[in-house]
């Protein structure tokens, strides 16, 4: 069945909803949005030939400020686009541009690469200001084609995985990064959702324990013309212009013709088969269109001044949130409306089950403040599809008072940089956390509790993919991102990280068993707080990018997985999915609800204790001591408040978590719990192993923490001897078996 419709071709009315090109199983419904243009026109291209536009079809119905037509001959695979008239007034905010092809902002699928060139200023090239008589060189040529998709796939009993909020570990990852180099994916399949759907990553992705991946954009993005000029690519994706639209970067057709969609669904279909979630990391703020000078691809020349945020003192001018030239309207509600439909058909169509929001502050933002009842917020809480997935923002934009951590509205988790800030500060050997460290540890509670939110409002993490890795944290102190072509001058010089003694690559015995206890540390901070764990990909594998902390644009070895896993790199693979199993093995690491810090039910123990290395409970003077850098805090597994999701009381065993940022070895004297009860050491980063099995101690010995270093003790009831003791039992003489 062809996709090209007859010469003689009649159309239709159609209809002004749903917005896009929909394919009913007879013909194609063209519906675009534009309050200010003066006519539209839809223009179809041979798939043959996608630089060739073969008809131009005048769109001559409007319901509503929706432009539509209907094509009863066209079939999925149309390649086709839009020229939309109006007026070129910059100064009263239109930017309109026949010349130029524009994406539909519905799109399914887009196909062909972005070609750089002058053709795509909607203003005559050279000029600075950007607001004189508009270019008249036709973009067709250089612009990605929209895509007749058909939705029909064989979903055959999907399943959900709905995992809990409490119970949720997050592994961030870029599509490419994780599969380019592994040698268990057929190579035509790395870098793609096939790639990442593939057996042998599902399978590390089982047995590392993740249960959610947060996958890094993968709505159809462009890489920008100073990039390309540098030999270089927007490897992150956090350049948007298709919302619908998978990237056809990770399509293992190439550009393709729409096949990517259905690629993508068996992705999501195979993990949920594993029982893992696919969260996407979505960019809403801002699109590829840039400032004033940048292309004219869609939005700017559909209808500028409803798309995008503009100077109420210049409209020739973008308000600039996300330091990314624009930031979009969602004041107007046909931009909201995008967005809406936008996450709408991903939770639907493509079984998606939550979204990090870049830049989120920048969404809330009614006139100039962020704003906690923005329209936003008030439709993500009542649609009934968009509310039951699971939402994270990263709270904050580039504005003035966009930093937002802790303000974000309940029903929202959000990215923690206080967390990232303190953990890092903290295993660094700064002075004067451990107040903040108590708050971080714990769920946050000083950020989440008010307005009922509880501790997986709190997304946890020290590192992600913007910044350094793990393995660089450890081992540089400023960034080294002369790769990226502008002179180390990009990416921040506020990196919270030590070298532990020698910059960067090093044979120092010393300092390479430093830093691996130092990532030990971290890790076992991360999944042993309470809130939800975030794992940059690759920092379980010892992953470095050589100090670059800004490889955005490193589509290379420098941002790819160094595959395949050798000595170091599984020593600390297995250590990580001990971490995870010990996590969600006990209820005490995952809470539902806030520690109370109180005898919970008739407990003989506080939920919830601090102890100094003395063994003594902590008090205000040691919280306030800024010299201070060991403590310890004991969870109660036994005095908990809560229940299950079948309704049953919660609870488990009881955990001592001992840390000592200090350079020296302190002697801590373990405290007191309940009678005829020991210390079993489970946990101990002098070593990646987990700790010598069945070393107990008692309450009141002295447990030589290593300087730098995390220890992990599970409660253990003494035993006493008595008659008809079970046989086949091995009894020490002090009771214990």
């Amino acid at each position: 069945m062809s996709s090209v419709p007859p010469a003689d071709l009649r159309t239709r009315p159609g209809a002004p909803y749903p917005l896009g090109a929909t394919w009913d199983g007879a013909g194609v419904n063209f519906a675009l949005f534009s309050e200010h243009a003066t006519s539209v026109e839809l223009c179809l291209f041979d798939p043959a030939s996608p630089d060739r536009e073969t008809r131009r079809i005048a769109v001559p119905e409007r319901t509503d400020q929706v432009w539509h037509v209907y094509l009863p001959e066209a079939r999925p695979g149309l390649l086709y686009g839009y020229r939309v008239h109006g007026p070129y007034a910059p100064r009263a905010g239109h930017r309109f541009n026949s010349a130029k092809l524009l994406i539909d902002p519905y799109a399914r699928a887009l196909a062909g690469p972005l070609v750089w060139d002058d053709a795509l200023l909607g203003y005559r090239a050279g000029d600075a200001g950007g607001d004189l008589a508009a270019g008249d060189r036709d973009s067709a040529p250089c612009v990605p084609k929209s895509v007749v998709v058909d939705p029909a796939f064989s979903w055959d009993g999907d399943r959900r995985p709905r995992t809990p909020w409490h119970r949720t570990v997050i592994y961030e990852v870029h599509v490419k990064g994780l599969t380019a180099r592994h040698p268990e994916v057929p190579p035509a399949l790395r870098g793609t959702y096939a790639g990442l759907a593939s057996p042998a990553v599902v399978d590390y992705l089982s047995h590392l324990g993740v249960t959610a991946v947060e996958l890094l954009p993968v709505h159809h993005s462009v890489p920008e013309r100073a990039l390309v000029s540098r030999g270089l690519t927007n490897y992150w994706g956090y350049n948007s212009i298709g919302y619908f639209a998978p990237d056809a970067r990770f399509a293992s057709g190439g550009q393709g013709r729409g096949e990517q969609v259905a690629e993508f669904k068996s992705m999501v279909k195979r993990l949920h088969l594993a029982g893992i979630e696919v969260i996407l990391d979505v960019v809403y703020n801002h699109t590829a269109e840039g400032n004033r000078l940048g292309p004219t691809l869609c939005f700017r020349g559909i209808d500028n001044a409803a798309y995008y945020r503009l100077r109420p003192d210049d409209r020739g001018e973008y308000v600039d949130y996300t330091g990314c030239g624009n930031t979009l309207d969602m004041t107007h509600p046909r931009t909201l409306q995008l967005i809406m439909d936008s996450l709408r058909y991903w939770v639907i169509e493509m079984h998606v089950d939550g979204f990090r929001f870049d830049l989120a502050s920048a969404l809330a933002r009614e006139l100039h403040d962020v704003d906690r009842l923005s329209a936003f917020f008030d439709v993500i809480h009542q649609d009934p599809v968009i509310s039951q997935v699971k939402l994270i923002a990263e709270p904050w934009d580039l504005g003035e008072g966009g930093y937002q951590v802790g303000n974000f509205p309940a029903g929202w988790a959000e990215w923690n940089g206080k967390y990232r800030d303190t953990i890092r500060r903290y295993w660094k050997g700064d002075w004067g956390q451990v107040a903040e460290l108590g708050y971080r540890l714990t769920g946050s509670s000083d950020l989440y509790e008010r307005g009922g939110r509880r501790p997986s409002a709190s997304v946890n993490f020290v590192t992600a993919h913007d910044g350094f890795t793990l393995a660089d944290l450890v081992a540089y102190n400023s960034k080294h991102n002369e790769a990226n072509g502008e002179d180390n001058r990009d990416g921040t010089d506020d990196n919270l990280s030590w070298n532990c003694g020698v910059e960067g690559p090093t044979d120092d015995a010393e300092v390479l068993a430093l830093r691996q206890r130092q990532v030990r540390n971290v890790l076992a901070t991360l999944f042993l707080s309470q809130g939800i764990p975030m794992l940059s990909g690759g920092d379980e594998i010892g992953r470095s990018q050589g100090g670059n902390n800004n490889a955005y644009c490193q589509d290379t070895e420098i941002s790819w997985f160094p595959w395949p896993l050798r000595g170091q790199a599984l020593r600390q693979l297995e250590f990580t999915r001990r971490l995870i199993r010990l996590r969600l093995t006990h209820p005490v690491f995952h809470r539902r609800m806030f520690f109370q810090g109180r005898r919970i039910h008739g407990s003989e123990v506080k939920d919830l204790s601090w102890f100094r290395p003395d063994g003594k409970e902590m008090t205000e003077e040691e919280w306030s001591n800024g010299l201070s850098r060991c403590l310890g805090l004991r969870l109660a597994g036994e005095a908990i408040e809560e229940v299950d999701d079948m309704g049953e009381p919660v609870a488990g065993d009881s955990f001592l978590v001992l840390l000592n940022a200090h350079h020296e070895e302190i002697a801590f004297v373990l405290p007191a719990h309940r009678a005829r009860m020991r210390w079993e050491l489970t946990l101990d980063t002098r070593a990646w192993e987990l700790g010598p099995r069945h070393r107990t101690f008692r309450a009141g010995d002295a447990f030589p923490l290593m300087g730098r270093s995390l220890a992990v003790f599970r409660l253990r009831r003494r035993r006493r001897f008595r008659l008809g003791r079970p046989s086949g039992v091995s009894w020490n003489k002090d009771g214990t078996a």
